[in-house]
């Protein structure tokens, strides 16, 4: 599943006149860099949902994407956000634990292909929720104070709370089970809810990413990822 239906409000002006997801970094959309990844870690189909000028992301991706099948996720209606728009897709998504991506974020593979290195560690038997994590000190352009505290064995036992700092950032990169996907509220949700209850039950994971990652959220730091780029 990749989420491709914000609304891009941070990145405006630059989102006045195109999705996010088709902000171009370092010559290449965002939704691109995305793919490659996928591509290199062997996906074979993907769903996109889509909302904010939903035709030109469907257009990019279907006729743009190669090697991977692309299904669209229809929210133009109504934007669903992230655990809505999970729910909305989930007859796409099938009965087996499946990748899900942030569009609009950006990484670099360290030693280990990211994707590879989640769905080696992901264990169904305890697994709900497996989140690639990068430390806050190495989250580049990421102006927040963490998001998530991991045991010894990488379970995820805490949350940031208000005004402290969290050693680890959510890098919107995860392994989800449909079967946390259920008892869902009518309309738009969060992700955090099905985070939440994972959580609540021992069920949520951490990896921590041994590559670069950057939170590509604003014009500004576009120019600042690139500059991290440019410099190998």
């Amino acid at each position: 599943m990749v989420m491709a239906a914000g609304l891009g409000k941070r990145m405006r002006p630059l989102t006045a006149t195109r999705p996010k997801p088709l902000v171009e970094v370092a010559g290449k959309p965002l939704i691109d860099h995305v793919f490659d990844r996928l591509r290199s870690a062997g996906v074979a189909r993907a769903v996109v949902n889509v909302h904010y000028l939903a035709d030109a992301l469907e257009a990019h991706v279907t006729h743009r994407v190669k090697d991977i099948e692309v299904l669209v996720s229809d929210e133009r209606q109504r934007l669903m956000e992230t655990g809505g728009g999970l729910v909305q897709a989930r007859d796409m998504l099938g009965d087996e634990p499946f990748v899900c991506v942030n569009s609009d974020n950006l990484w670099v593979d360290g030693p280990i292909d990211a994707i590879r290195q989640l769905a080696a560690a992901w264990d169904d038997e305890k697994m709900d929720a497996l989140l690639l994590l990068v430390p806050l000190a190495r989250a580049h352009c990421h102006g927040g104070q963490g998001d998530f505290h991991l045991d010894p064995f990488g379970r995820i036992v805490g949350r940031r709370k208000p005004g402290r700092l969290a050693p680890f950032v959510y890098t919107g990169v995860q392994i989800l089970s449909p079967r946390v996907i259920r008892d869902w509220p009518d309309g738009p949700f969060s992700t955090n809810l099905f985070w939440q209850r994972a959580m609540d039950a021992g069920r949520a994971w951490g990896v921590v990413h041994q590559g670069l990652w950057f939170d590509v959220g604003s014009p500004p730091a576009i120019a600042a990822t690139e500059a991290v780029l440019a410099d190998g």
